[in-house]
């Protein structure tokens, strides 16, 4: 009985910033590593193999890498958020433009389905890293 109030007691307390907050930069900048540091070796793998995988297969491809421009609201709304989910990749990101890792938008499909898998796997990572903010905040097990 003193256990189950003590458990529900933990449970109830909040979890401070300094907990969470490394989990949410790694995990941002490592794919994969807000799990890994957290201890769920398993999915922090999976996360890191598939999210690098398939950044590398949308820079096989010749994706384009998005950069914010402005001219039109249609205009600004696809670049900002195509760099915002080329920006989540995290070091994948900042390797391929440290790099010089710049391939024109060139039209046909496979250069379009890169550049849908650069932005893919930025989009997947962020999601990475709100599923272990939640697992360090205890919202999630």
């Amino acid at each position: 009985m003193a256990k189950e109030k003590t458990e529900e007691k933990a449970e109830k307390e909040p979890v401070g910033i300094r907990v969470w907050a490394p989990v949410v930069a790694l995990g941002w900048l490592v794919p994969g590593g807000g799990h890994l540091l957290l201890k769920r070796t398993g999915r922090g793998v999976l996360l890191l193999v598939a999210i690098t995988a398939m950044f590398l297969c949308g820079l096989m491809m010749r994706g384009t890498m998005f950069t914010p421009q402005g001219d039109d609201l249609l205009t600004v709304l696809i670049n900002w958020g195509g760099w915002v989910g080329n920006a989540c990749s995290g070091i994948l990101y900042l390797m391929s433009v440290w790099l010089g890792y710049a391939q024109p938008d060139v039209a046909g499909a496979v250069h379009d389905y890169g550049t849908k898998f650069l932005v893919t796997a930025g989009l997947l990572n962020l999601l990475a890293v709100v599923d272990a903010f939640e697992i360090a905040r205890r919202r999630k097990s």
